[in-house]
């Protein structure tokens, strides 16, 4: 039998991928066989990574874009179809968190800034995905999300607003994509040990509170999200398509 989990000739895009999740899951779609681009804002962080990859032997390379910028979106696109002629994953994972605090008290820059990236920006990732996707027989797509998409994170509320909206668009891809051989899933991490999850994971306060719910009672590692999104974007998960993956040490069943 064939490795379900084979990506080798696989174009995929990896968008917040100069660090924590989205680093570990380039890393591991390159090492099942795929030539992976490293997107994120800065294009040194993405070299890093993907100079990282090609010292293991994998294939990569970096391509700077801030999806929260529609031309920067539409430029990255251009590249890829310019270079590769095709796109088989995308993986959306960047996104904006900029205020920490009471709901009521979040500014419109705030407000902005976290809808721009985390709605607009997905929305749009997506489409341009799925128009290239189309012109070459399908592709699978996976869209970061959150538990906080489902149970909002206390002091996030425009962030967990936004993963919600996430979560909605994730299925309403899926179900308008089922018959043109692309499938749309969302991958909801709980809490991670990332530098976008800092606020978190060094207040203490904050972070017992998190172990009290996690019948794990640990945080998780960024590697330990990219299995999931391997599985997603695999042949693997063939008939899979609308699903969003908790991967959450168990802290949505208590």
């Amino acid at each position: 039998m064939s490795d379900l989990f084979d990506l080798t000739g696989r174009i995929a895009l990896v968008t917040g991928a100069s660090r924590g999740i989205g680093e570990e899951i380039a890393k591991l779609l390159a090492k099942q066989g795929a030539q992976v681009i490293v997107s994120s804002r800065k294009i040194d962080g993405c070299e890093a990574v993907a100079q990282a990859i090609r010292d293991e032997g994998g294939k990569a390379e970096a391509i700077a874009c801030h999806i929260g910028e529609m031309e920067q979106i539409e430029a990255i696109f251009a590249d890829i179809e310019g270079r590769y002629g095709r796109l088989d994953i995308l993986v959306n994972n960047a996104a904006a968190n900029p205020y920490f605090g009471p709901i009521e008290d979040t500014d419109l820059a705030a407000f902005n800034k976290t809808v721009d990236v985390n709605i607009r920006g997905y929305f749009f990732m997506t489409s341009a995905g799925v128009n290239l996707m189309k012109k070459h027989g399908g592709g699978s797509i996976v869209n970061v999300a959150s538990i906080n998409g489902v149970v909002p994170g206390h002091y996030q509320g425009i962030y967990s607003i936004s993963k919600a909206a996430v979560i909605q668009m994730t299925k309403s891809f899926a179900t308008e994509l089922g018959t043109k051989g692309i499938r749309v899933n969302a991958l909801l991490p709980g809490l991670t040990d990332t530098k976008f999850a800092s606020a978190l994971t060094t207040n203490d306060s904050i972070k017992q509170q998190a172990l009290a719910h996690i019948p794990q009672k640990r945080i998780a590692e960024p590697s330990e999200m990219a299995g999931s999104v391997l599985y997603l974007v695999s042949d693997a998960a063939s008939y899979t398509t609308g699903a969003c993956l908790n991967v959450d040490g168990g802290y949505l069943t208590v």
